[in-house]
């Protein structure tokens, strides 16, 4: 169990090590498009995200008074 330990420990150093031997210009390119992915994912998360707010204001929209009032009650100080 031990060996595994050690060899999960090693594993991020040669990776590190791996990244460190790449010539500057290549590694600043990288990081960049590291960058640039998260930025794209990170607008297409907020994109789905109002996609699926905009879906269920138009559900909501077209419930019947009936399935408003299920929902809802008789809360008199709702409308």
């Amino acid at each position: 169990m031990a060996k595994k330990k050690a060899a999960k420990k090693t594993a991020p150093k040669k990776k590190e090590e791996a990244i460190s031997q790449l010539p500057g210009d290549i590694l600043a390119k990288l990081q960049a498009t590291k960058k640039e992915l998260l930025k794209e994912e990170q607008q297409r998360e907020e994109e789905r995200e109002a996609q699926r707010v905009f879906e269920r204001q138009q559900r909501e929209k077209n419930l019947s008074f009936e399935e408003l009032l299920e929902r809802h009650g008789d809360k008199g100080n709702k409308y």
